[in-house]
C-alpha cells in the first residue's frame, strides 16, 4: 500500500479515537432510555451536548480516554518509537497530577499514585490486581490502546506492555492486543482480521474473550446491552463494541452515532471503535465536521505528526 494511503489511515485512525470519545462523553453512564429522553433525534454533534456532560467537558473536547492515548502517543515519541513502560508511566502520572485528569478512573488512581509505580508499574498493577482478587478488568486499558496498533512491528508485545501499565488481567491485555492486531492489520497491510483470526488471539489470553468476539456478531447492536449501566465498564463489553463496529459497520458516521446512542460507558466504548473504524475506512471516510470542530485540534495535530515521523524514521 503507498505511503499516502497508510497515512490517511494511520491519522484517521487517531481522529477516529478523538471523535468516539469527544462526542461520546454526552452520552456517558446515561441508559439507553435517558438517551432517548435527552437526545429526541440522537446526539449527532458536539454542539448538542447538554446539562451534566456539558458542564463537565467543553465541545469538542475529549476525555482521559484519549488524553492517556496521547500519553503513550508521547511515550513512543520521546523514546524514539520505542514502547517502554517507565516513560508511558511517567507521562501518566504527569497527566494525573494535572487538572485534565479530573475524569481519571479508580484503578489506575490507585496504581499511578502507588509507591514504586514510576518505577516497576507493571509489577504494581499485576500486585493491585492480585490483592483485588483477580477479578477486576475494567475498560482503562482497552480505551487508549489504539496508537499502538500504529506502530509497524512486535504489536503483540507493545500492546502487552501498555495495558499492563496499569491493567494486568488477561481479559483486559488480550483486548487490548486484538483491538491493536486489527488497527495495525488494516492500516500496514490494508487487510481486514477475520473472527476466527481473533478468536485465536483471544484463546491466548482468557476464554472468555471469546463469548464476547461471538456476540460481537450478532447485527443488532442492542444485544450488546451497553445502556444496561451495571458492569457497562467492563472491558470485554467494550471489546465486542469494537468488534461489532468492525464487523458490521460501513460508514464511520452510522458507527459513531450507533455506538454513542446506545448510552452505557459511551465515550469509552466510542473511542477505540471509533479508531478502528478510522483505520477501515480511512480519513476520507471521516465527516469533516468531526475532524474540524475538535477542540485543540492544533496540538493533537502536532503530536500525531510527530508520532508519525518517529514511526517512519
Amino acid at each position: 500500500m503507498e505511503s499516502k494511503e497508510v497515512k490517511n489511515r494511520f491519522m484517521a485512525t487517531i481522529y477516529g479515537q478523538a471523535i468516539g470519545d469527544a462526542l461520546g462523553v454526552g452520552t456517558e453512564f446515561m441508559s439507553k432510555e435517558e438517551v432517548q429522553r435527552a437526545y429526541p433525534d440522537g446526539l449527532t454533534r458536539y454542539d448538542q451536548i447538554k446539562g451534566y456532560h456539558s458542564s463537565k467537558i467543553a465541545k469538542g473536547d475529549w476525555s482521559d480516554d484519549t488524553d492517556m492515548m496521547l500519553c503513550i502517543a508521547k511515550a513512543i515519541i520521546e523514546d524514539g518509537g520505542q514502547v517502554n513502560e517507565k516513560t508511558i508511566a511517567r507521562k501518566f502520572l504527569d497527566w494525573a497530577d494535572s487538572p485534565r485528569a479530573h475524569d481519571i478512573g479508580n484503578l489506575t488512581s490507585r496504581i499511578v499514585y502507588s509507591n514504586g509505580f514510576l518505577d516497576h508499574p507493571s509489577t504494581i498493577a499485576r500486585e493491585t490486581w492480585e490483592e483485588g482478587g483477580r477479578v477486576n478488568a475494567p475498560n482503562g486499558g482497552l480505551m487508549r490502546t489504539a496508537v499502538i496498533g500504529l506502530l509497524k512491528d512486535n504489536v503483540k508485545a507493545n500492546a502487552e506492555t501498555a495495558c499492563r501499565v496499569t491493567h494486568y488481567d488477561p481479559r483486559c491485555v488480550g483486548s487490548c492486543v486484538i483491538t491493536s492486531e486489527i488497527i495495525n492489520s488494516l492500516v500496514w497491510h490494508n487487510k481486514a482480521l477475520t473472527k476466527d483470526d481473533i478468536i485465536s488471539i483471544a484463546r491466548k489470553y482468557d476464554k472468555r474473550i471469546v463469548d464476547y468476539v461471538k456476540l460481537a456478531t450478532h447485527l443488532d447492536i442492542a444485544d450488546l446491552q451497553l445502556g444496561v449501566l451495571g458492569g457497562s465498564g467492563y472491558t470485554l463489553k467494550c471489546l465486542s463494541v469494537v468488534l461489532w463496529c468492525y464487523f458490521h459497520v460501513e460508514y464511520f458516521d452510522r458507527g459513531l452515532m450507533a455506538v454513542v446512542n446506545e448510552g452505557g460507558d459511551a465515550d469509552t466504548n466510542a473511542a477505540p471503535a471509533c479508531a478502528v473504524m478510522g483505520a477501515k475506512f480511512g480519513l476520507d471516510g471521516i465527516p469533516e465536521y468531526y475532524i474540524q470542530n475538535l477542540l485543540n485540534k492544533d496540538k493533537f495535530d502536532r503530536i500525531a505528526e510527530d508520532l508519525w515521523q518517529v514511526v517512519n524514521q
